[in-house]
């Protein structure tokens, strides 16, 4: 590999990392470096994928101080992800991606607009629904974990919404949770592509080395950034997202 490339990838690792960790839109930068490069989509978008576990791993060490106590749930929630990373992987080797696509802008601009209106949102989740069960948040995570091993890119937004919109708590410790749950989904994907998907392994090294500093270093910037500007810019960063991908997705 070419020693520019190389440079690229790992300057592309921190600052995918560094979002990742902070707003969960890590493939915003890691996925169009690995275009960069020369890898073709199918090969960027598994390489992505298991480059962007060690993103997980240095969200676990950056946010030590948020994650504690948080062990059942992390646990718990995990699992639906990995059964839904495992559910996309199988579903990326099998299908197309040209439907999936076009209901992705949806999906981040859905999600941008939960972090927007967090607050009220959360109150209806939590209200009593009288005959009525509150809906399952296990699910939420699944589906979204679906996403995660099919395409990924703002996942992590996706995963923040919901868990934000289901506890009341501080933004870092939302953040750091979906972090890691996240990474189960990744986990699953990223095993069943090391198996029977063209990843480019010098690229995945190298991109996740830089992903273990960005992303280490992400929940710390968190802690010191209020935390209202910081979900609205997120949100709006996520519809910058969604209107780049729906165009794309169309022309």
């Amino acid at each position: 590999m070419q020693l520019d490339h190389a440079v690229l990838l790992v300057a592309g690792g921190v600052g995918s990392g560094l979002t990742g960790s902070m707003a969960g839109l890590a493939s915003l930068i890691s996925y169009p470096v690995l275009l960069a490069v020369g890898l073709p989509p199918i090969a960027a978008n598994v390489t992505n994928s298991v480059g962007l576990l060690a993103s997980g791993a240095g969200s676990a060490l950056g946010s030590r101080r948020e994650l504690r106590g948080q062990g059942a749930r992390i646990l718990r929630q995990s699992v639906f992800a990995l059964l839904g990373g495992t559910t996309g992987a199988v579903l990326l080797m099998n299908t197309t991606s040209s439907v999936f696509e076009r209901i992705v802008p949806a999906l981040i601009a859905l999600a941008a607009a939960v972090l927007l209106l967090r607050d009220r949102l959360r109150g209806w989740y939590t209200r009593p629904k009288g005959r009525f069960a509150q809906p399952p948040l296990g699910l939420a995570v699944f589906l979204i974990g679906i996403y995660g091993g099919y395409f990924g890119a703002a996942a992590g937004v996706l995963m923040l919404a919901v868990l934000s919109m289901s506890i009341v708590e501080p933004l870092a410790v939302t953040n750091a949770v979906k972090s890691i749950v996240l990474c189960g989904a990744n986990f699953a994907a990223a095993i069943l592509y090391a198996v029977i998907a063209p990843v480019h392994w010098t690229a995945a090294l190298l991109l996740g080395a830089g992903c273990l500093v960005g992303s280490w270093i992400g929940p710390a910037l968190v802690r010191r950034i209020p935390e209202r500007p910081l979900r609205i810019v997120i949100a709006v960063a996520a519809l910058g997202l969604a209107a780049y991908l729906w165009h794309d997705a169309v022309t």
